[in-house]
């Protein structure tokens, strides 16, 4: 879903703003570049993960992967580096905390550089020793 800048609550331009004064270095901290941008360092850090600036130069679509995982040290580890020889680009990791062994993981990644395709990728990504199940929830 992309959203024109000019129908939303000013609060998020301004956390994408901050976001950019850190990149660049013109902030020194996240709270000096929420200050900078006239928002509180509550607010940059509630709406940081959420907020993005659009980037039409870049040639891969955002997919994201919710994977169950068994909980033992090394799995996701294993799991993020097939994805780093993949070619794929994560953007987001959401590792929720294990109930009865298993720990459910969400990941966005930026499929630009990926040396598969997405159903390749899946079926690479659900050999990984540990990994209970694999699915694709989204595109954009």
């Amino acid at each position: 879903m992309i959203i024109d800048s000019c129908v939303l609550p000013e609060v998020f331009l301004k956390v994408v703003k901050a976001k950019q004064m850190l990149v660049n270095k013109t902030a020194k901290s996240a709270a000096d570049a929420a200050r900078m941008c006239g928002i509180s360092r509550g607010t940059f850090y509630k709406y940081k993960d959420f907020v993005f600036e659009y980037n039409s130069a870049s040639g891969g679509r955002i997919i994201t992967i919710f994977v169950i995982l068994e909980d033992y040290p090394g799995v996701l580890s294993s799991l993020i580096s097939r994805l780093y020889e993949s070619g794929a680009n994560i953007l987001t990791i959401n590792q929720n905390i294990p109930v009865g062994g298993s720990a459910s993981v969400s990941l966005s990644i930026n499929t630009e550089h990926l040396q598969a395709d997405i159903s390749q990728l899946l079926s690479l990504l659900k050999e990984v020793d540990g990994v209970k199940s694999v699915e694709s929830i989204g595109s954009e």
